[in-house]
Formats: C-alpha cells, structure tokens, sequence
C-alpha cells in the first residue's frame, strides 16, 4: 500500500517526533518550520559557563517514551537526571520557604498548613465524586475533598508548576486528569492513594534532562530527520485539494497527501479559518498565559546555596513571581564550572502586567522577590531574560468538550491532523508519548485513523 506523504507544519517536539516516528515507519515526511531553527520553546545554549534553558527545565518521564526515544537515536548516554537534591520540593506560605515532606502521611506532622486544615483533610475519605458528565474547575474539585486552604495552597503550587493557571479556571479533567480518574474509581483521594500503594511499587521516576540542555533532543530529532526539515518556511495558507492538501508559503508550495499543523493555536487558527470555522473556533478558546524567564547567576556560588529543585508560590501568597528554580542544584551540570543558577519565572494568569515590564523593572522585580524569599542580597554576575508572550496553554473548564467538537470536524477533512502541547498534555514527555502514538495510528497497518485524529 502507498505511503501518503505527509507535511509536518511546525518543528517543535510534537513535529519532530512525529516526523521521526513515521519516516521509521516507511512514510515520507516534509518538515515546515517558519524559524531558522527547531525546538521551538525548547532552547538551550552555554553562557559564561551556565547551560541556560529558555522555556522547559526538565521531563517526567513516567512512560519511558522520552528515554526509548533517546536510545532510538543514540544520545542516551547524554540523559541527565535530577540531582537527589532536587526531591526536595517548597511552597513560599506564610512569609516562609516550606519544604513539602518526603511522603504524603507526613503532611499532618508538618508546618506546611495549619492545625485546622489539617483536621479538615481528615475528613477527605468521606468527601464525595462530583456530578457525573460536570467538567469541574480545579479549585471546585480541591475544596470537595481537601478544604479551601490546603486547595489554594499545595494544589494551586502544584498547577502554578505546570501551567501557571487560574484555579478557578482550569478543568481538573483535562488538566489534571489523574485526580480525576482517582475520584471517579475509587470516590475519595486517600482511598484511591491506599489502594495504589497496594500495587507493587516501580522505580521512582526522577525529572530528567541532557548533557548540554534540553534542546539535545529535538536537534537529533533534527539531524536524523536531515533534508525532511526544512528551515525558514512560512506556511501561508492551506487548502483542500485533490484528496489532498496544498500548502502554500512565500517562496512557492507543494501538494501533501496528508498535513499534520503541529504548531500552536492561533497560527493553526489562521490556516483553518476559513476551511472550517468550527475548528477554529474552538482552538481560539484555548488561551495561553505569558511567562518571562529570568535567569540570574553568581560566581563564587551563593552562601548558603539554595539547595532543592526550587520553591513554588501559590497566588494567595500575593508575591509578584511565580516561583523560583534552583537550577544549579537541581541539574549540577548546568553550573559545570561552579556557581549558583537560579530561574526565576515571572507571569502566568496573575501576572501578565509583571511578565510585561522593561527589563531593567523586570530584573529589580526578580531581586527584591529574591530577598524576599530566599534572603539573596549579593548582586548577580549574569543576568538573561526570556520572554514569552504567549508560553503556556491553559486547560480551562470546557476543554475536553472542545477537543471533542475538534475531533468531530475534522472527521470532514481526510488527511488533516492536529498535534501539540495545546491539546492533550503539556510536558515534553507527553508530547513524545503522544507523537510516538499518533505515527502508530495512522500508517498503513491501521489506515483510518488517520480521519479526525489529535495528538498532542
């Protein structure tokens, strides 16, 4: 059976992956990326002697599809672990820096929330499953089985880690959907936990990186891929044609059998508007939230260093970051030659004006935060900032419902695919996990799939 070559708009992770994934299958790809270099958020690069990362620090790899993926192309042996160091996690409360305990019992012997919401958590295994077909918001879900405040502290700390989010607007079906599964099998939260510990225990999964920073691997995603990549392409427009699909972009175009838009919502919006509004619609929904990354080094290391993977800050702390990254202990090899790195991020659903400022007001911003929180005084020796506008998408309440509705038309186009962090898991791993799925689904050993599927 012939293969349909396939054009991949967009070469971040999701693009790439799924590039690689269906070249090793037997399909011919063609890679389209407007920029004059892959990874999209993904960027690393070496800088007086710190390997700084632009957007994600690390991947969880619970699957094992980052790591199989890593030995597939032969950087393996660049896969880095967190430090042990960095199992120490913090949540800035009440004016201090409180490190979360080891284990989850361990909470109720701890200073990290008060007496009472700690008699308010011992009701947890009586709290009930909320409506069923309800598409519930985290802080509504949160305060059903843990009180408001353990709620607006540990769980907001937990979602300010991944999406930088509104509590009262991310859906804890789509963003977290975990917890959701927990409740909906087992009613309450702890109830659910003791039976999971019944289950033999695996190997603890540790956040991970590479030997010279994240962007390792969507540049060997890049060179195995070679010529299929093609660099500097703006893909103008998109249209139906022929039982396939004709991109056009400024220098030209060519005519797919299939396209794959990896790339985020609003550039996928604007390719699809005027196929099919429905789609476009629904991925105009999806918002994103603005993260400024400022990276702040010193050389002799900081006394005493900050020691942990980092502290996080809920919002009802009324701080002005979103937390703090203890880079260089979390990762050691990213201060190779010595010294203490710390990201600090700065935005997200709270915090836009502040993700906004000069960078002169941004940096101020970060150190008197510093002071604050860790007691940092000493003037950094490097300072570099990141901005981006529109970082992270937002799970919102509705969110599952819209990749349904999304689903639904696309069953309309043939050959027309979505993928990306936007849809169905953020993290780097779940982007590989899910791209890896995707190329499974649609070669010719399970052809219609291909029809009104999403990856992510």
């Amino acid at each position: 059976m012939p293969q349909l070559h396939t054009a991949i708009v967009g070469a971040g992770i999701s693009g790439l992956t799924l590039a690689w994934a269906l070249r090793a299958r037997g399909t011919p790809v063609t890679v389209l990326e407007a920029a004059d270099r892959v990874g999209g958020q993904i960027r690393s690069w070496l800088d007086d002697g710190f390997v700084l990362e632009a957007g994600p620090n690390g991947f969880l790899d619970r699957e094992g599809a980052v790591g199989r993926l890593a030995t597939q192309l032969g950087i393996a042996e660049q896969m880095r672990p967190a430090s042990v160091a960095a199992d120490r996690r913090a949540l800035f409360l009440r004016g201090k820096v409180r490190f979360l305990p080891a284990k989850p019992p361990e909470l109720l012997g701890s200073d990290i929330v008060p007496w009472w919401a700690k008699l308010r958590l011992l009701l947890e295994p009586f709290s009930g499953r909320g409506p069923a077909g309800v598409d519930e918001s985290l802080g509504q879900f949160g305060r059903r089985h843990l009180g408001r405040h353990v709620t607006e502290t540990l769980l907001d700390g937990v979602q300010t880690g991944i999406f930088g989010g509104d509590l009262e607007r991310l859906s804890v079906r789509a963003a977290f959907p975990r917890l959701h599964q927990m409740e909906r099998s087992h009613r309450s939260l702890l109830l659910a936990a003791k039976a999971m510990r019944r289950s033999p225990p695996g190997a603890p999964v540790r956040l991970g990186s590479f030997e010279g920073g994240l962007e390792t691997l969507p540049r060997a995603l890049a060179t195995a891929l070679g010529e299929a990549v093609r660099l500097g392409v703006q893909v103008r427009a998109l249209e139906s044609a022929g039982g396939g699909w004709q991109i056009h972009w400024d220098s030209g175009g060519q005519r797919f059998e299939r396209v794959v838009l990896a790339v985020p919502p609003r550039i996928s919006v604007g390719l699809l508007g005027t196929l099919d509004s429905s789609i476009a619609t629904a991925l105009e929904a999806i918002h994103t939230v603005p993260i400024s990354v400022v990276h702040l080094g010193w050389r002799p290391p900081l006394a005493p260093e900050p020691m942990g993977f980092g502290v996080l800050v809920p919002a009802r702390e009324q701080r002005r970051v979103l937390g703090i990254i203890f880079a260089s202990s979390a990762y050691p090899f990213r201060a190779p030659g010595g010294g203490t790195l710390l990201t600090t991020l700065v935005g997200g659903a709270h915090g836009a004006a502040w993700a906004a400022l000069p960078d002169a007001e941004l940096v101020t911003l970060v150190r008197e935060e510093l002071r604050v929180i860790l007691g940092v005084e000493r003037q950094p020796d490097l300072v570099r900032i990141v901005r981006w506008p529109q970082a992270i998408p937002q799970y919102e309440v509705g969110h599952q419902a819209r990749l349904e509705e999304i689903s639904r038309a696309l069953r309309a186009h043939p050959g027309l695919l979505l993928a990306g962090s936007a849809l169905r898991g953020p993290g780097i791993a779940d982007c590989v996990r899910e791209s890896l799925a995707l190329a499974e689904s649609i070669t010719p050993a399970n052809p219609g799939a291909a029809a009104g599927s999403i990856v992510t």
